[in-house]
């Protein structure tokens, strides 16, 4: 008897311990539900985030499409300006002064489709800004192999300040680059060069396609082709050892124009009188600086159909001897011999811009010489 009343209190007072403490199984039961959860948000998370991933991509793929449009619209917009230009009888010639180049505008600038030309245009939910450069507005560096053509290549050596020294190499290795054959000039370069460079690689000996293609060209640094002045590219050792330099105590200018300023590869092989340079007039023998000043300043907008005032109507050597101050005959001769009027290849660039997504497109148009109204593009590019 007094045994069982043991037993029933120890089982009572086992039943009581129970049911005042967790059991393990709850608690790892809780820490299992917890991990879970967080597992699942971090699940959740990760794929909210390649959600908005995807959309953002989507949305660049649309974007992306739509700039490409923006910007063949804007070539497309270039051409029909460049068209209207050309639909004007009171202005057989391309100048500065038109609205094709950003100009005031000629005589035929209030004609129905000039007079509404816009540089900004809104096209759908984005816009774009177009430029036009005319390329015969700098001389074919391909055109060098001509006659003539090494007698510019050194004038521009010495405009850009290159030693007189180094002018016969630098020479020799552009034409050496274009010409079809492997004979070296003096002091130039061929495939035999190259080839030993590292990384090796073969001389073009063929028309240069873009200008950047000078860099490749033995002796030819980016201070050379860019100009002493350009801030597009790091500080060379042309500029350091032009920079201390001084003659008398006054320290030497430096040269602002590059070969990229110069040449174009390709045009006509002409220069429009109407849109070089005064550096570029510069390239013609018997033109120094004073007389190249002298075509540009000559050249004003305020337009005359006599063709007294205003851009130039006409390459007659009696003609520019008469509207340029101190020309003389022999270097307006020369002049007119290398110049042209109109222009046949230009370059567009297009701006195209949706929200914060922006591009710039590049276009290269050709014009028919004989319908300057007939423009093609050559080349559609996007950087």
């Amino acid at each position: 008897m007094i045994l069982l009343r043991h037993k029933g209190r120890r089982a009572l007072a086992e039943r009581s311990g129970s049911r005042g403490q967790p059991s393990n199984e709850s608690g790892i039961a809780l820490i299992i539900v917890m991990i879970s959860i967080l597992v699942l948000a971090a699940l959740a998370g990760a794929f909210a985030m390649s959600m908005k991933v995807e959309t953002q991509l989507a949305r660049n793929s649309n974007s992306e499409t739509e700039l490409e449009w923006l910007g063949r619209s804007g070539v497309e917009y270039a051409k029909w300006v460049l068209a209207q230009q050309a639909m004007c009888p009171a202005e057989p010639m391309d100048t500065l002064c038109q609205t094709w180049a950003g100009g005031p505008g000629g005589l035929c600038a209030t004609n129905d489709g000039l007079a509404d030309v816009q540089k900004t245009v809104q096209l759908g939910r984005g816009t774009f800004t177009w430029k036009v450069t005319d390329c015969e507005s700098k001389f074919n560096i391909n055109a060098l192999g001509g006659p003539g053509g090494e007698e510019i290549l050194q004038q521009a050596f010495i405009e850009v300040g290159v030693d007189p020294g180094e002018i016969p190499s630098l020479s020799g290795a552009i034409l050496d680059w274009i010409d079809p054959d492997d004979n070296t000039h003096i002091d130039g370069a061929e495939s035999d060069y190259y080839q030993g460079l590292s990384p090796p690689y073969l001389a073009k000996n063929g028309p240069i396609d873009d200008l950047s293609e000078l860099l490749l060209i033995k002796g030819i640094t980016p201070d050379i082709f860019w100009g002493g002045a350009a801030t597009n590219h790091q500080i060379g050792s042309f500029q350091k050892q032009m920079q201390p330099n001084a003659r008398n105590g006054v320290p030497i200018q430096m040269p602002t124009a590059g070969l990229a300023e110069l040449f174009t590869p390709l045009s006509s092989g002409k220069i429009n009188i109407n849109t070089a340079s005064a550096a570029v007039f510069q390239l013609i023998p018997g033109i120094d600086a004073e007389r190249a000043e002298a075509i540009v300043s000559a050249r004003e907008c305020t337009d005359d159909p006599s063709g007294l005032t205003g851009p130039y109507r006409s390459l007659d050597p009696g003609y520019l001897f008469n509207r340029i101050p101190n020309l003389g005959l022999e270097a307006a001769r020369r002049l007119a011999q290398v110049a042209t009027l109109r222009s046949t290849a230009f370059e567009v660039q297009v701006d195209a811009q949706i929200g914060n997504y922006k591009r710039t497109f590049m276009a290269i148009l050709g014009r028919n010489a004989q319908n300057p109204r007939d423009i093609q593009i050559l080349s559609f590019y996007w950087k």
